[in-house]
């Protein structure tokens, strides 16, 4: 992800938002069938970027003339691309997920300064959300991502997406030719049944099996393009695509593949994996690509694994004088800075303030696709949004997460994205204490969805067995309350912070104003860098007042 204009009411609004600096801050995680407790699959995505408004994407399928041509529009920029042959049906998409529970996301990686700018119709993000209208099954989503590249170019630099279904989950890594070039070279690597996987902005795949179609396939061009850049040396079998087109940089360790690292830490702490790697130690071993997790997961395990800072490593973001006195684990833009002649940069975690929107997509091989999978859905910085549920056979998307429900350029309560940033942006202010209180009414909401999962499938399922639509109707009008539900309480918590924290004098259960101290280690900073102006001195000829 860079970054995306959608939904920008006027061209002032528009300049500003184009000029805007891309970033390329995204993180996925990977979960196969036989790593989860019930045998779902999971991708996650964090969707981050300064300038992007989150919403729902909806788009109906339907039936398409032979004739029919598809406008393509570049997903970050809103830049106009060309045309290309419409499918003769397309499939239902709710946000990233489609209603055969097909679900994508992506990270970028950019990848070789040789490679950038090559010349072709489809950007990547169009390239999602194609192969999410046109595929039954993940493998399948690979081959109509390649078979339109090959057709029509590639617009975009490197990149790393997520694919998934109920049954298999897939890494698809992809780079452009460079300037004037239409084509790609890509590898896609399915991640072993029992494992777990992730990326964030850092190609993963290295040396991956040649000859086992049904676990790893590639552009027949893969290794020969890149022994003719001069990218690669050596036998076949020792081929990677990440030294030959995503070499690692200290700035893609730490903010890349630290956030991966972070990920396996949590999920298979009994692993002990080093932190050498991503602290750039000479020698040190890459991660892994997968891992088994110590424990299977489950949905609420992974919307965890979403919400991260760092907290109790050596990258914990709540440990210097950046976290304030109230140890928020944010940085503000620029990451990076000088003192004197060295360089350093801030930790880039995977919950971060400019995300626009992420999500939890779950798929479930036993229940028919509109009721198994489930694209658990939210705005704003993961660690403060709340995932709802938004079953891949509703009919349209609820109106606070809508397209058309408000936008970049103006703060409205009723968007879920202004909202949620609303009560996000106010509790960084004083972090410790009142993302306590944001974090409860989190739990409350999750824990709620997640506790009637099993009631709500199973009304689904019965209206299903007398007619489809009817379920779909159940879900949609089902997903619509719970979104209701979620904004009234969301707008509520933001009133109830406002009056809680009134002044920076937080009231006790009693409503009763009180005036807490700063945490010791904040008085000692102070003392140790204003001491002696801040200092109490004895004034003689006067009395000391108290």
């Amino acid at each position: 992800m860079k970054h995306l204009l959608r939904n920008l009411t006027t061209v002032a609004v528009l300049i500003a938002a184009a000029a805007s600096p891309q970033v390329e801050a995204c993180t996925n995680i990977l979960v196969t069938k036989g790593a989860s407790k019930d045998g779902s699959t999971f991708i996650t995505y964090a969707a981050d970027s300064h300038t992007l408004y989150g919403e729902l994407y909806f788009k109906a399928g339907g039936r398409h003339l032979p004739t029919e041509l598809r406008d393509v529009v570049e997903w970050d920029t809103g830049k106009y691309l060309g045309k290309i042959k419409e499918a003769p049906v397309t499939y239902t998409r709710v946000g990233n997920m489609n209603e055969h529970q097909v679900m994508i996301g992506e990270t970028t990686f950019t990848g070789r300064k040789e490679l950038e700018g090559p010349s072709g119709t489809v950007d990547y993000g169009s390239l999602m959300y194609i192969a999410l209208e046109r595929a039954k099954t993940a493998r399948e989503a690979i081959e109509v991502m390649t078979k339109i590249v090959d057709e029509y170019g590639y617009a975009s630099t490197g990149e790393s997406f997520s694919i998934a279904d109920p049954n298999e989950a897939w890494i698809f890594e992809i780079i452009g030719k460079g300037k004037g070039q239409k084509g790609a070279v890509w590898v896609a690597y399915k991640v072993p049944d029992g494992m777990i996987s992730a990326h964030a902005n850092q190609a993963r795949i290295r040396q991956f099996p040649l000859n086992d179609p049904k676990n790893a396939f590639y552009s027949k061009d893969l290794i020969s393009f890149a022994r003719e850049k001069g990218f690669f040396k050596g036998e076949d079998k020792n081929f990677s695509f990440v030294d030959a087109y995503c070499p690692v940089s200290f700035g893609s360790l730490r903010g890349c593949e630290g956030r991966v690292w972070s990920v396996f830490n949590r999920a298979c702490p009994s692993q002990k994996i080093s932190m050498d790697f991503v602290k750039a130690v000479p020698g040190a071993k890459p991660m892994p690509l997968f891992v088994k997790p110590d424990q299977k997961l489950d949905a609420h395990d992974v919307m965890e694994l979403m919400r991260d800072h760092f907290t109790g490593t050596d990258f914990d973001m709540t440990q210097d004088v950046g976290a304030g006195p109230y140890k928020a684990p944010y940085r503000w833009r620029p990451m990076g800075f000088k003192v004197g002649d060295e360089s350093y940069i801030h930790e880039r975690a995977i919950s971060t303030q400019q995300t626009g929107f992420s999500f939890v997509a779950q798929g479930r091989s036993w229940l028919p696709n509109a009721i198994g999978g489930v694209l658990w859905f939210g705005v704003d910085d993961t660690f403060c949004t709340v995932y709802v549920p938004m079953y891949c056979g509703i009919k349209e998307a609820p109106k606070a997460f809508a397209v058309g429900t408000g936008n970049f350029g103006e703060f409205s309560w009723d968007s879920a994205f202004w909202t949620f940033n609303f009560v996000s942006n106010y509790t960084y202010s004083r972090w410790s204490d009142m993302s306590v209180d944001v974090l409860k009414v989190q739990r409350e909401l999750e824990g709620t969805f997640l506790a009637q999962q099993d009631e709500v499938d199973s009304a689904a399922k019965k209206l299903f067995e007398q007619s489809p639509g009817l379920a779909k109707d159940y879900l949609t009008q089902y997903s619509a309350k719970q979104t209701e539900l979620t904004m009234a309480r969301w707008k509520k918590l933001g009133e109830t912070l406002i009056w809680k924290y009134l002044d920076g004098n937080p009231k006790d259960a009693k409503g009763e104003v009180t005036h807490p101290k700063y945490p010791q280690d904040w008085y000692d900073r102070i003392a140790k860098e204003r001491g002696e102006i801040l200092k109490v001195k004895k004034v003689k000829g006067l009395a000391e007042e108290e």
